[in-house]
């Protein structure tokens, strides 16, 4: 099992919006991909001088699974709408 993690952090104009916007797109994405196995989806709560705003946890069954998500159409329409409100993100793949 291959797990990808990605951290956000968004643009503080219409963030709670963006928030909630991106969390429900990225949602939909199991539905859309079949070597998407699961999705997780949280908005931080803690809002601390550390925080990220929003974290993916993701799970496809190995390399070759995250390779077909990655250029998904699906997926880079979300990609498209992260990269026009957020500031930054940070990526941790591994295998479980």
């Amino acid at each position: 099992m291959l797990v990808h993690i990605v951290m956000f952090q968004f643009k503080e104009e219409n963030k709670e919006e963006n928030l909630a916007k991106v969390k429900g797109m990225l949602e939909a994405l199991p539905k859309k991909i079949d070597t998407l196995k699961s999705m997780e989806v949280g908005i931080d709560i803690s809002r601390s001088e550390r925080s990220f705003d929003l974290v993916l946890t993701s799970t496809f069954e190995d390399q070759a699974g995250l390779d077909v998500y990655v250029p998904h159409p699906a997926h880079q329409e979300v990609v498209s709408v992260i990269k026009e409100v957020t500031t930054l993100s940070k990526v941790v793949d591994y295998i479980q």
